[in-house]
């Protein structure tokens, strides 16, 4: 048995007060929390039963920790994370990684320095049909990947109603369709396929009341010899994400909705269910959660290492860029700015 950890959560919002809840269902971590707003604070303290609470990050930091999660909005991840390095702790960073590069490269400069560990928070990863897919793909049966589809969609404010109030009206706090739900699609594109290494993108403003941000969004990307199409909007009744890959011969289909992976390789036949698993609401953010303290205990690599996760991130601004100035661009050249 591996000694408990002594876990910090940073930020107890909505995604803060899920990874708290998921990381204390592991039976692994003694939990403490920081928290700006005193009420929130005081009411999640209450409902989960922690002892230890913070209202600013320098107070919790003075205190013994070994991990922290950091849940705050993104524009503050990065400049939060190396406070946490530099008091000794390892990192779990929820996505987007940040809103830009600044201050990335000393954050890397400093795990290396001291021995840390980081990972980023792009669940889709722990998710075992995804994963299953995923080593389908690797084995060669289908050959090659040619081509990759990702059609998603859902009624945001069923699932966010005070999405007019929070980050996610405002770009710079990591707002907007791209940073906050096609960032999902894109990662997990990049885990199946591997990274973009070109896009040309259009998005608009189409349906969501209270904010300008987009909440439609089109790309198109390179991926190595794989070409990819992502489409996403943030306002259709159904709730779908289907991730199709077509390879040399056949292809296969994650559905997200229906925790499955099916595959077909001749014409006119059945698709085959490669992977199914019932899961419940917090199944995939409590597997994620246990593969980060397996992370820390040597026992299996990050599900999204900070490289990766920070491939993403390029992968979000050159998106940004593409729409901005209505051309290609390629996610390189931020990844070259970081360092």
């Amino acid at each position: 048995m591996t000694e408990r950890k002594r876990l910090l959560v940073v930020g107890v919002g909505s995604i803060g007060e899920r990874h708290l809840r998921c990381f204390q269902s592991t039976g692994r971590v003694d939990v403490s929390i920081c928290e700006l707003n005193d009420d929130l604070r005081s009411k999640i303290a209450d409902q989960y039963g922690v002892e230890r609470q913070f209202a600013d990050l320098e107070s919790a930091l003075a205190e013994p920790h070994d991990c922290a999660v950091i849940a705050t909005p993104a524009h503050v991840h990065i400049a939060n994370s190396i406070q946490a390095v530099q008091a000794g702790l390892d990192l779990f960073i929820e996505k987007p990684l940040s809103t830009g590069v600044e201050g990335i490269g000393e954050l890397q400069n400093l795990l290396e320095k001291t021995g840390r560990k980081a990972a980023v928070a792009y669940v889709y990863r722990a998710h075992p049909a995804l994963a299953a897919m995923k080593e389908a793909l690797d084995s060669g049966k289908f050959g090659k990947p040619v081509q990759l589809v990702v059609v998603s969609g859902q009624n945001f404010p069923t699932y966010r109603p005070a999405y007019r109030d929070i980050y996610y009206k405002s770009h710079a706090t990591g707002g907007g369709a791209v940073q906050d739900a096609l960032t999902h699609s894109m990662n997990a594109g990049e885990y199946l396929v591997g990274p973009v290494d070109a896009l040309v993108a259009d998005f608009s403003h189409q349906v969501l009341e209270g904010v300008d941000v987009e909440d439609t969004v089109h790309v198109i990307t390179r991926q190595g010899n794989v070409l990819g199409s992502f489409s996403l909007n943030q306002h259709q009744p159904a709730n779908e994400s289907m991730i199709t890959v077509i390879c040399e011969r056949g292809m296969l289909r994650f559905e997200f909705q229906k925790s499955w992976y099916r595959w077909i390789t001749e014409p006119d036949t059945e698709w085959q269910v490669g992977f199914q698993e019932t899961l419940e609401r917090d199944t995939l953010f409590q597997k994620q959660a246990s593969a980060f303290l397996d992370y820390l205990n040597d026992t299996s690599p990050p599900l999204c290492s900070l490289s990766a996760g920070l491939q993403t991130l390029a992968v979000n601004l050159s998106i940004l860029d593409s729409v901005k100035n209505r051309t290609w661009m390629e996610p390189a050249q931020f990844l070259s700015s970081s360092t």
